[in-house]
Protein backbone atom coordinates (compact mmCIF):
# COMPACT_ATOMS: atom_id res chain seq x y z
CA UNK A 1 0.00 0.00 0.00
CA UNK A 2 1.12 3.20 -1.34
CA UNK A 3 0.05 6.40 1.85
CA UNK A 4 0.67 9.82 0.27
CA UNK A 5 -0.02 13.54 1.28
CA UNK A 6 -1.72 16.37 -0.78
CA UNK A 7 -1.39 19.80 0.03
CA UNK A 8 -4.00 22.14 -1.52
CA UNK A 9 -4.24 26.11 -1.81
CA UNK A 10 -7.78 27.13 -2.75
CA UNK A 11 -10.22 30.16 -3.85
CA UNK A 12 -11.10 31.95 -0.94
CA UNK A 13 -14.26 30.27 0.37
CA UNK A 14 -13.83 27.30 -0.83
CA UNK A 15 -11.85 25.12 1.21
CA UNK A 16 -15.15 23.61 2.89
CA UNK A 17 -16.57 22.67 -1.12
CA UNK A 18 -13.03 21.30 -1.63
CA UNK A 19 -13.05 19.09 1.37
CA UNK A 20 -16.30 17.79 0.61
CA UNK A 21 -15.77 16.86 -2.30
CA UNK A 22 -12.20 15.22 -1.59
CA UNK A 23 -14.12 13.17 0.75
CA UNK A 24 -16.28 11.29 -2.32
CA UNK A 25 -12.96 10.08 -3.69
CA UNK A 26 -12.54 6.72 -2.21
CA UNK A 27 -8.75 6.54 -2.12
CA UNK A 28 -9.25 10.02 0.24
CA UNK A 29 -9.06 8.71 3.75
CA UNK A 30 -8.47 12.14 5.49
CA UNK A 31 -9.38 15.76 4.15
CA UNK A 32 -9.19 18.86 6.47
CA UNK A 33 -8.53 22.06 6.67
CA UNK A 34 -5.70 23.80 7.50
CA UNK A 35 -3.97 27.54 8.74
CA UNK A 36 -0.84 28.27 7.46
CA UNK A 37 0.63 27.91 3.51
CA UNK A 38 -1.77 25.71 2.31
CA UNK A 39 -5.63 25.52 2.93
CA UNK A 40 -6.22 21.57 2.70
CA UNK A 41 -4.38 18.48 3.30
CA UNK A 42 -5.70 15.63 2.08
CA UNK A 43 -4.54 11.49 2.74
CA UNK A 44 -4.58 9.50 -0.13
CA UNK A 45 -4.46 5.24 0.61
CA UNK A 46 -2.98 3.42 -3.41
CA UNK A 47 -2.07 0.17 -4.46
CA UNK A 48 0.98 1.78 -5.77
CA UNK A 49 3.02 5.31 -6.54
CA UNK A 50 1.32 4.96 -10.40
CA UNK A 51 -1.98 4.82 -9.10
CA UNK A 52 -1.38 7.64 -6.37
CA UNK A 53 0.13 9.96 -9.53
CA UNK A 54 -3.36 8.77 -11.13
CA UNK A 55 -6.05 9.89 -8.69
CA UNK A 56 -3.60 13.28 -8.06
CA UNK A 57 -3.80 14.18 -11.87
CA UNK A 58 -6.69 13.11 -12.83
CA UNK A 59 -9.32 13.92 -10.17
CA UNK A 60 -7.86 16.13 -7.66
CA UNK A 61 -6.42 18.80 -10.30
CA UNK A 62 -9.32 18.59 -11.84
CA UNK A 63 -11.64 19.64 -8.79
CA UNK A 64 -12.59 23.22 -9.26
CA UNK A 65 -11.77 26.36 -7.23
CA UNK A 66 -8.15 24.40 -6.66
Amino acid sequence: MHVGYVLLNCDIGAEEYIVEELRQIPEVKNAYLTFGAYDVISELHTNSQKDFEKIVSSKIRNLQSC
